[in-house]
Formats: structure tokens, C-alpha cells, sequence
């Protein structure tokens, strides 16, 4: 990029691309703002905003020293591994989506060793959250900032949190959410039972109880208690090769995560389960918030709509650099990830705007020619 804009004095455009980078005080969260501001109105021309994707993705590092390093669960080798976490919220259209906040998780390792917080350049304000905390927040200031609202999709990670989900709702946001076939969920019909009756004594009971034979069930043991005729086959969205399906079934449950805690039962919601006719059990799970009118369809695609995301970071990492940043501090990790979004929101909109029949995922950016005369930094001068 120094060589790009300024051949002559490639050393000195080099230091002051580092530093706008790295240094310089901007505030990441305010640029976001403007490329969302940007690219909303031409992402919305062609479609509504359908879903709100949270998401995370890792960045693999060797060393200790870079912010937030630390061996972490990295999805994209699904396994522990010495790496960075980032967690994202972006926006979609059935075509088209964009990352509106993006933040470093920082583990505990890190939030509690003042010296590797100084020398990374941690603001004093991040302390330790969970994943779950952290795109809780970034909802939060979303739906503050009037960003237009639509269901919340992400994966079990942050699906199984009741937590984050019961933030959802006081938010007012429907959701579909991936969670692990061990949450506990009331079938269709049951509840906790009422609280126990008045003594003659004290304050009368309010929380909610079990018996021995009044249990909540698991997720998977719902799952296999279904009949042949509650599966259906259903379509969501065309593939490179023909159109994406597979088998589904919905059924109305209550979420059982502690209820004897509360005074009353959780409300009703969607069990959506997916069973691929070629596996021998079902191998995805989602709580959806939506009404109770929902068609099946519709909870489906709402579902598979986190797909986009992926696409996002395929492309962010491999043909925008999002990878490729080599510094330590806290301020540059933003920077650096803020610049390549803003360049790929210009580049959405865009597509938007000039190339409706544009396939997903097939940017083919060409790469610019290099003087022939620059030399690679570091060079030696008779090379």
C-alpha cells in the first residue's frame, strides 16, 4: 500500500500507514457507524434486513504476547489451539451482510495481569466477559443506535447461555439459536408445577417445583420421542449445485433452565431439530422465539441464515487482509479489523448497487501492479 501511494518515499508512507493504524486515537466503534450509515441504505434496496448473525472467529498466533493470545477453543479447526477470538455482529439481508461491531474477547489470563494489559495498551474500562457478555452488549447498543430490527441468530456457543437469550427477549428480540442436544426443555403441553401450597405460617411460596415424575426432558430425548410423520423435508436456500434441504421437525416447548428459581414458567418456544436422512440421529438443535405461528419453513431459513456469516470471513480473511495483522496492542487489533470492514462494506455496497446477479463469495479483486522500480522493505541497495 506505501508503494501504492507514494513510490518515492515508501519507507515514510510505510510509518505513516502504521501509525494511522496502530496509534493514531480514532475511534473504531464511530467508523463502524459510518459504514453501517453507508452501506445500509443500499444493502435494504434490493431486500429488508432478516437476521442479526453473532458470530466469533479465531486467529491463530504463535507466542504469548500478542493481546489476548491464548490456547481457546478456535471453531474453524474445532479444537483448542494457541489463538486470538474476535466476536462480531453483523447484519443480513437474505443476500447480503455486514459486521456492525467487533470486539477482542479477552481471556481471564489477560484481563487479570496488569503488566501484559499496560504493555498491550488495554483500555482500564475492559474487564473480563464471556462471549455471550460480550455480544449481549453489542446487541444492546445496536438496538440503541435504532439499527433495524430482525430475529437474532447464532450459533450453540451462545445459544445454550440462558443468560444471553433472556437478553434477547427484554430487548424485545425474537431469536433462533443453536443449543446442545443436553438442554433441558418441558414437551409440548407441561410445565413446572405450581408452587407449593400456603402453610398457616410465613410468606406463601412463589417459585415453581418438580416431582420424581415430573421432570423436564433432554433436547435429544424429544427428538427420538417424535413420529416418522412429524419430519418433514425442507428447502432453504440454492447451493453451488442444486438447492440446500434436508429434514426438520418443530415442536412448542418450555426451556427448563432453572425454572424451580422463578415464580413463573419460562414461555413456550420453538424446538427446531435437524435430521439429515442420511445420519443416524439429528445432528442440530435451535430455541426459537418466534410466534407460535411460525411455519415451518420460515424457522428453517431464519436458522440457516448464520451460513452468511461464514462467507463474511472467508472473504474478510483471504481477500482483505482481516488475517494479516501483525502488531500486539489492543488499539491496532481494532484499527486494523475496523479498515477492513469498512472496505468490505464499500465493496457490499456495491454490489448492491451495480451487480444484483453478483454470486456471493466470488469478489475476484484484482491486485494492483508494483513500480517496477520499488524496492521491498528491508531491501538490501544493490539487490
Amino acid at each position: 500500500m506505501a508503494a501504492r501511494l507514494d513510490p518515492n518515499n515508501v519507507r515514510r508512507a510505510h510509518q505513516s500507514l502504521h501509525h494511522v493504524v496502530a496509534v493514531a486515537p480514532w475511534n473504531d466503534q464511530l467508523l463502524l457507524q459510518a459504514v453501517r450509515h453507508y452501506v445500509l441504505p443500499q444493502m435494504t434496496s434490493r431486500a429488508p434486513i432478516s437476521a442479526w448473525v453473532v458470530d466469533d472467529t479465531g486467529f491463530p498466533k504463535k507466542g504469548k504476547h500478542s493481546v489476548g493470545v491464548a490456547r481457546q477453543y478456535r471453531g474453524q479447526v474445532g479444537k483448542q489451539d494457541n489463538c486470538q477470538v474476535a466476536v462480531s455482529l453483523s447484519i443480513s439481508t437474505a443476500s447480503a451482510s455486514l459486521p456492525i461491531a467487533y470486539e477482542l474477547y479477552l481471556p481471564e489470563t489477560w484481563s487479570e495481569d496488569p503488566e501484559r494489559r499496560r504493555t498491550a495498551g488495554v483500555p482500564d474500562e475492559i474487564v473480563f466477559r464471556t462471549k455471550p457478555l460480550i455480544a449481549a452488549e453489542q446487541i444492546q447498543r445496536a438496538v440503541a443506535d435504532g439499527v433495524p430490527r430482525a430475529p437474532v441468530v447464532a450459533d450453540a456457543a451462545y445459544g445454550n447461555d440462558t443468560k444471553f437469550r433472556q437478553a434477547l427477549l427484554d430487548l424485545g428480540l425474537e431469536y433462533v439459536v443453536g443449543i446442545q442436544p443436553t438442554l433441558s426443555a418441558w414437551p409440548p403441553g407441561k410445565e413446572p408445577l405450581p408452587p407449593k401450597p400456603r402453610k398457616s405460617m410465613g410468606r406463601p411460596p412463589k417459585l415453581r417445583q418438580r416431582a420424581p415424575n415430573h421432570q423436564p426432558v433432554l433436547a435429544k430425548d424429544l427428538a427420538a420421542a417424535l413420529a416418522p410423520k412429524d419430519w418433514q423435508t425442507v428447502p432453504w436456500r440454492d447451493g453451488t449445485k442444486k438447492k440446500l434441504q434436508s429434514r426438520f421437525a418443530a415442536v412448542r416447548v418450555r426451556p427448563a433452565n432453572r425454572d424451580f428459581e422463578r415464580s413463573e414458567p419460562l414461555p413456550e418456544q420453538w424446538l427446531l431439530i435437524e435430521w439429515p436422512e442420511d445420519e443416524a440421529q439429528p445432528t442440530k438443535y435451535w430455541l426459537g422465539s418466534l410466534a407460535a405461528d411460525t411455519s415451518l419453513m420460515a424457522l428453517v431459513t431464519i436458522a440457516k441464515q448464520r451460513w452468511i456469516i461464514e462467507r463474511d470471513y472467508e472473504e474478510l480473511k483471504q481477500e482483505l487482509g482481516l488475517g494479516h495483522y501483525e502488531g500486539r496492542g489492543w488499539r491496532g487489533f481494532h484499527h486494523h479489523a475496523t479498515l477492513c470492514i469498512a472496505a468490505y462494506g464499500f465493496l457490499i455496497a456495491e454490489r448492491s448497487r451495480f451487480s444484483p446477479s453478483a454470486r456471493a463469495g466470488q469478489l475476484q479483486l484484482a491486485l494492483p501492479e508494483v513500480p517496477h522500480d520499488w524496492k521491498p522493505r528491508g531491501a538490501s541497495a544493490t539487490s
